[in-house]
């Protein structure tokens, strides 16, 4: 097994699971033990302040709640810029990238700015990434941590994709649906 974590999983266009088309994925740990990320490009309509109301004046643009995946979306994951090496209450992830505790007050934690928040999580049970990573479900890019946080989100998929050396940047205008090529 060859760890996936602060790396994003691209859904390769043959993914017919409706959760993952086109989707983004932020691989927050992965170990013998499986697999959790976030998927980026899934705002959702709802305000992520009406999610968690303490966190609103820090969050990015668009300040959005995300869905972060099909798994116990009632909970809320939040990914946040930091210093470098993470902070108590900012553990770090990518860069100055983390995940924010977000429990904690944001005046206890005044560097942490801005964040983005995600209703849910992607979770894959041991082995089960792995599998559908040889199987060609998922293509694991370098992430940055702009991904993140990035203003336009349903853009990200193929932004991703677009700055990818060789035949795979070409995938950035694969058709949604190849079928009405």
């Amino acid at each position: 097994m060859t760890s996936t974590k602060a790396r994003l999983l691209l859904a390769t266009p043959e993914l017919l699971d409706p959760n993952f088309h086109r989707s983004v994925v932020l691989v927050l740990e992965h170990n013998d033990d499986g697999a959790l990320g976030v998927v980026l490009n899934r705002p959702r309509l709802v305000s992520g302040g009406d999610a968690v109301p303490q966190w609103a004046d820090r969050l990015a643009f668009p300040s959005r709640l995300h869905s972060g995946g099909p798994v116990s979306e009632d909970s809320v994951i939040g990914l946040a810029l930091g210093p470098a090496g993470g902070i108590d209450g900012l553990s770090p992830l990518l860069g100055q990238l983390g995940v924010v505790d977000l429990h904690r007050s944001p005046e206890e934690l005044p560097d942490v700015d801005p964040v983005r928040l995600f209703a849910g999580y992607s979770g894959w049970s041991a082995g089960q990434l792995d599998a559908e990573l040889l199987a060609g479900g998922w293509i694991v890019v370098d992430a940055l941590p702009e991904d993140a946080l990035t203003p336009s989100p349903e853009e990200l998929w193929q932004a991703v994709l677009g700055r990818q050396p060789g035949l795979l940047g070409h995938l950035a205008g694969y058709p949604d649906d190849p079928r009405l090529n």
